[in-house]
């Protein structure tokens, strides 16, 4: 395999990353993209790879990396707010009193002193679970994949919402599931729909492995589950011995209403296996979850840790040790929600002003979404790509659908990771590039669409097109490249 070896020296590309000081030119192999390359690799895939998936997060991120781009696509917390005092001063700590051990291997299921502190997060939701029961996780996607490594076999029934989490499309095609979707409404999950579905599936003989539900400011729709249907929903659960995992990242995120319970707390954990996460409520750059699992199903679990990466990071571990000794998280969460709740009014705030009265969207409690839905005649893909041209970027709403083919009219929103400004000047361009294609519709079939403003003229607000063409233009700030 001679052509392997024909490599060729090229300046590095910043877009690729940071290069360190004095480094060597990179090495760019070619490309092996002709019918001989591919079909030499081709026969070494394993078959899964077939219906393998990529993240639409994902995809986007090389793009909305880069400073001029108003991403509105993925789910950033804002990592800004986290004080650098308080980050230099546990790492100092660490560095002083445990650098041995916070650079060392850790237990597979994690520290004690660590699930100690996702106790104290699980308290301040109602629940109280036994440590044995903790397994701490690579990010709570690990936890999402290390259950279905355990339970799922290729052709087996996965029931999730619809929509569901984009990134749990991924982790379910990679296992081969059959992943059937129940529609949601205001009040989260039809679990009217649900047990009809459960009993068309008895009917041809089939039992799902899983039923996977974020109850909480749903992502990516941003509803949340009734209480009513959480205890239907655990109450089904029991009656036909189904597991159901409870993917719960925003329920400290609540910026109005009351609290409701977790399925995990109204189940007792018997049946309800329950994942959280610290990227929320702390970092994402952690990359440190959880996942609680009744007693009979955790030792699967941790094998399958085992094999996928030995153990959770142990700096990632005391970093958080450090943090919860502090005793302010709490005060932290507060301030992310008084942030969040700022930024989400304002987004919707300005979907009133830009977006057509033909368009609809969810008003979430907390979290860090919202599922907006246009007229059927427009193709959030498509309308991606345009808007990608004015610098701005969304999630279409096919990526949260397993058939690739439903939710194509609609899009997912992110409110957390960009700043006032940004929502609205991000908004406004969105809507223009909206109002542009509904123009197009109109011209091809000579009906009159609405251009935007009603909504906004019935509240007091100013149009961004029809009337007021530019809208509010927010100058944005640049961001500098990294070095």
């Amino acid at each position: 395999m001679a052509e392997i070896q024909d490599e060729s020296l090229s300046e590095p590309d910043p877009a690729e990353g940071r290069v360190a000081p004095g480094a060597a030119p990179r090495r760019h192999r070619k490309a092996h993209t002709t019918q001989r390359d591919l079909a030499r690799y081709a026969g070494l895939f394993a078959k899964r790879t077939q219906v393998m998936r990529s993240s639409a997060m994902r995809d986007l991120m090389e793009i909305t990396a880069r400073p001029e781009v108003i991403s509105l696509a993925g789910g950033l917390p804002d990592t800004s707010t986290f004080s650098p005092q308080s980050f230099a001063r546990q790492m100092t700590k660490i560095a002083q009193e445990s650098s041995a051990e916070a650079l060392q291997y850790g237990p597979t299921e994690g520290f004690a002193s660590t699930k100690e502190c996702i106790r104290q997060v699980m308290v301040a939701e109602g629940m109280d679970p036994d440590p044995d029961d903790i397994v701490v996780t690579t990010g709570g996607q690990q936890a999402i994949d290390l259950a279905c490594k355990a339970l799922v076999d290729p052709g087996d029934v996965v029931i999730a919402e619809a929509p569901t989490y984009p990134g749990a499309v991924p982790v379910f095609c990679s296992y081969e599931a059959e992943t059937v979707q129940v529609e949601m409404d205001s009040e989260g999950m039809r679990v009217d729909l649900l047990e009809e579905t459960l009993e068309r599936l008895a009917a041809e003989g089939r039992r799902p492995k899983l039923i996977y539900t974020v109850p909480s400011f749903q992502n990516p729709a941003g509803v949340t589950m009734s209480l009513e249907r959480r205890r239907r929903l655990v109450e089904v659960a029991r009656e036909r011995e189904l597991l159901v995992l409870e993917d719960n990242p925003y329920g400290l995120l609540r910026y109005e209403g009351d609290p409701l319970p977790t399925l995990y707390e109204l189940d007792g954990g018997d049946y309800v296996l329950y994942l959280g996460t610290f990227s929320k409520i702390l970092s994402p750059g952690l990359r440190l979850g959880w996942l609680c699992a009744p007693p009979p199903v955790l030792p699967k679990i941790v094998l399958g840790k085992q094999a996928s990466d030995l153990c959770t990071s142990t700096l990632s571990q005391y970093f958080v040790d450090e943090f919860f000794a502090e005793g302010s998280w709490r005060e932290y969460v507060d301030e992310l929600c008084g942030v969040y709740r700022t930024r989400r009014d304002a987004m919707l705030e300005s979907l009133e002003r830009h977006f057509p009265p033909e368009a609809t969207w969810s008003e979430p409690e907390g979290g860090l979404f919202l599922w907006a839905t246009l007229p059927e005649f427009i193709d959030t893909t498509d309308l991606l790509a345009r808007a990608l041209r004015d610098n701005v970027a969304f999630v279409p709403g096919v990526a949260a659908f397993a058939d690739g083919l439903t939710g194509k009219s609609s899009m997912r929103l992110n409110f957390s990771g960009s700043t006032e400004a940004e929502i609205r000047e991000g908004i406004r361009r969105i809507g223009s590039v909206i109002a542009e294609q509904m123009a197009l519709y109109g011209a091809i079939t000579r009906e009159q669409p609405s251009l935007g403003g009603d909504r906004a003229q019935a509240r007091g607000l100013t149009p961004s097109v029809g009337s007021d063409p530019g809208g509010d233009v927010v100058p944005i700030r640049r961001r500098e490249p990294e070095a």
